[in-house]
């Protein structure tokens, strides 16, 4: 679950100005994760990510519906969820690996990643499966939210 309008990345910095811009985004920045995607999605393992938007969307959040066209092609699937539909979600990013492992995203006050904590608490596991499940069923596909 990603919930931030805007994150900070060095990697990514050139690719976001020339898409805002309106330039050609060079993406070779991101071909070891389109690589990495496309390897594990080979091999069975699933990839798949909801995004909380606020409505209209910033300039960072067109650019993810922009890099989630190369993603999903990879054999990713990330959804979008507006903000107002997600009021009984968490307001922090988290990831969920095999429904067992969580890992809360850490951020500073400027939006820039820190890390991630990993988090083992059973009770919190299940509760976060339970929010990604909720999520997930009123999350609409990157195509048709693109189309909108």
């Amino acid at each position: 679950m990603e919930t931030r309008d805007q994150y900070k990345s060095a990697n990514e910095a050139v690719a976001l100005r020339q898409f805002v811009a309106g330039d050609d985004v060079d993406m070779s920045w991101f071909r070891n994760w389109l690589s990495m995607i496309k390897q594990a999605s080979g091999e069975g393992r699933r990839f798949s990510r909801v995004r909380i938007v606020s409505v209209p969307l910033t300039d960072y959040s067109r650019f993810g519906i922009y890099c989630s066209t190369y993603t999903n092609a990879a054999g990713e699937d990330i959804r979008y969820l507006t903000r107002d539909s997600a009021a009984d979600l968490p307001d922090y990013d988290y990831w969920l690996f095999d429904s067992r492992t969580l890992v809360r995203m850490l951020f500073d006050e400027d939006e820039t990643f820190l890390g991630g904590e990993v988090i083992e608490d059973a009770e919190s596991v299940v509760d976060h499966n339970y929010w990604r499940d909720a999520a997930w069923h009123k999350a609409v596909r990157r195509d048709d939210f693109a189309a909108n």
